[in-house]
């Protein structure tokens, strides 16, 4: 399985960074299956003969498709 990108240092909408410890583990985990599982679609979907780039770009449109629930 392919590595992870290193974490980025997480910010608040202030520009303050989040420091507590438990919320950043929670990010770390939901992040860490999102990119297994992301990586299983994409191995998936080339043993089904779909193209790398077809998939990856799909994957990338599905992100920007994210809505935030909590803006004002």
């Amino acid at each position: 399985m392919s590595a992870m990108p290193p974490m980025p240092k997480w910010f608040d909408a202030d520009g303050e960074p989040v420091s507590c410890t438990e919320k950043i583990k929670v990010m770390q985990q939901n992040l860490q299956e999102l990119h297994e599982m992301a990586q299983e679609a994409l191995e998936d979907a080339v043993l089904m003969g779909c193209t790398e780039t077809q998939v990856k770009d799909y994957l990338r449109l599905l992100m920007d498709s994210l809505e935030n629930p909590y803006q004002n």
